[in-house]
């Protein structure tokens, strides 16, 4: 944003999201959804995807020198070799169920503590009109006082 010299509104008007999602997600109080991830991505297809999630690496695709998955290697028939992929071999992938039972045991395990709020009501006493004004746009007013 503040590299695109945008405000908050002009920003999320070009995206394609609410002010008050942007807003919140600046304050801290929301994440960013997968759907404002993508609506950045959309409008800037150049971004780091690990910046933006993570602020890790460059900004921008065409700024990182060293950081390409793909290099040349240096073997005599110049094929191409993953340096720094990920690894998806077997022995090293989470299993479905070992996922699936650590998220159910933390909330199981997560203590419920519950809030008590108290209300007291005050008796107050009836409110009666006194008087009702109304202005023009002409800059003068009429008041209006209810019979006793």
């Amino acid at each position: 944003m503040e590299s695109q010299h945008m405000t908050q509104q002009t920003f999320a008007d070009f995206i394609g999201i609410s002010t008050a999602s942007l807003s919140s997600i600046f304050t801290g109080r929301t994440k960013p959804t997968l759907n404002t991830v993508e609506a950045i991505r959309s409008k800037f297809s150049t971004i780091n995807l690990d910046w933006l999630m993570y602020g890790q690496g460059p900004m921008f695709k065409d700024q990182a020198d060293d950081s390409d998955v793909l290099t040349e290697s240096n073997s005599q028939d110049g094929a191409l070799s993953l340096e720094g992929a990920l690894d998806f071999s077997s022995s090293s992938s989470p299993s479905p169920q070992g996922f699936g039972s650590s998220i159910s045991q933390r909330v199981l395990s997560t203590p419920k503590s519950t809030v008590r709020t108290e209300v007291k009501y005050l008796d107050k006493p009836q409110r009666n009109i006194t008087e009702i004004r109304i202005f023009f746009d002409d800059q003068t007013w009429e008041t209006f006082v209810p019979k006793k």
